[in-house]
């Protein structure tokens, strides 16, 4: 069985500057969501971080990803252009992107969406947080119920500026009142995306089996389906043309 090769990258930073977010995540977010992915037999994983040269993204690294898992918050400014670029181009010819929580903000989800800033609605309140599944027969979801409900969590609201997506498969409630588009999937040439909105760094979001679970099924529906070439040249018809 081939296996489906993630790299789940991560800035790194709030573990290392804010005690509170080392005790939840004492092998960093990005060491958490490794670790189930891991443990499932279809599924090859490695970490990569921020402060790594070219950022862990390295070209060998990122032509062997079927998947590529991005949490960031703090320090999107620092990415690097050429980077994001090398991202994009990936994705384009068929690598699966699943960009969490605060990676809304990040330069490649912005490069992907073509808008111009992903603005929305927040305030780090600790509300309740319940998404929806409104999609139940989308394989995101898949044992997942009719809801998740999440004790604690930021707050995210409408007006969420993305491009309508292809597929919206969670709506989020908060006991504020706020509702938001938490699970949206999108297809930029070859390859697939999906933003999911949970897992503010100061909850263990990503202790949640149910989380986890839908993180789970993403990778799978992001995988490639298949390595073809994608060429875009002047080539010649494989029917003979009557002249």
């Amino acid at each position: 069985m081939k296996k489906i090769n993630v790299t789940v990258w991560n800035e790194y930073r709030h573990e290392k500057k804010d005690k509170a977010v080392a005790d939840i995540y004492p092998n960093g977010i990005h060491g958490c969501i490794a670790d189930f992915l891991g443990i499932q037999d279809d599924i090859e994983v490695r970490t990569a971080t921020l402060d790594e040269p070219e950022h862990g993204l390295t070209d060998e690294v990122l032509d062997s990803t079927d998947v590529l898992i991005w949490w960031g918050h703090m320090a999107h400014g620092e990415v690097k252009d050429e980077i994001v670029e090398k991202v994009h181009k990936r994705v384009l010819n068929g690598m699966g992107l699943i960009l969490l929580h605060s990676a809304h903000a990040s330069k490649i989800f912005h490069k992907l969406m073509g808008t111009r800033t992903l603005d929305l609605r927040w305030r780090e309140s600790g509300d309740k947080e319940r998404l929806w599944v409104i999609e139940p027969s989308h394989p995101i979801v898949q044992g997942i119920g009719e809801y998740i409900e999440i004790e604690h969590e930021e707050t995210y609201g409408e007006h969420f500026e993305i491009p309508a997506p292809d597929e919206l498969v969670f709506i989020s409630w908060f006991t504020g009142g706020e509702v938001f588009r938490s699970g949206c999937c999108y297809k930029r040439g070859a390859g697939k995306i999906f933003y999911f909105k949970p897992g503010h760094e100061t909850f263990p979001i990503y202790h949640m089996e149910k989380v986890q679970r839908v993180i789970i099924n993403a990778v799978r529906w992001a995988a490639p389906l298949a390595n073809l070439p994608i060429r875009f040249t002047n080539g010649h018809t494989p029917e003979r043309l009557e002249k």
